[in-house]
């Protein structure tokens, strides 16, 4: 059988979802997403601001530097 993922985009959606899913007697749980750590977060910030100042390199050169220092 088919799973499907839906994203209602307030509280009246969501509402309206349960109800038809209750309605037609779907089985459905909740899945609430967790926020990521703080270093995932800073990390990802810091490589924004490097590509926007202009550094970057393309990942043929990235692999080559994790091939030589591993």
């Amino acid at each position: 059988m088919e799973a499907y993922v839906v994203y209602p985009e307030n509280k009246e959606q969501l509402s309206a979802l349960k109800a038809v899913l209750k309605a037609l007697k779907i089985n459905f749980e909740p899945q609430v997403s967790a926020p990521l750590p703080h270093h995932a977060i800073k990390g990802m910030k810091h490589g924004i601001e490097d590509l926007d100042n202009g550094r970057k390199i393309p990942f043929s050169e990235f692999e080559e530097l994790l091939t030589r220092n591993p």
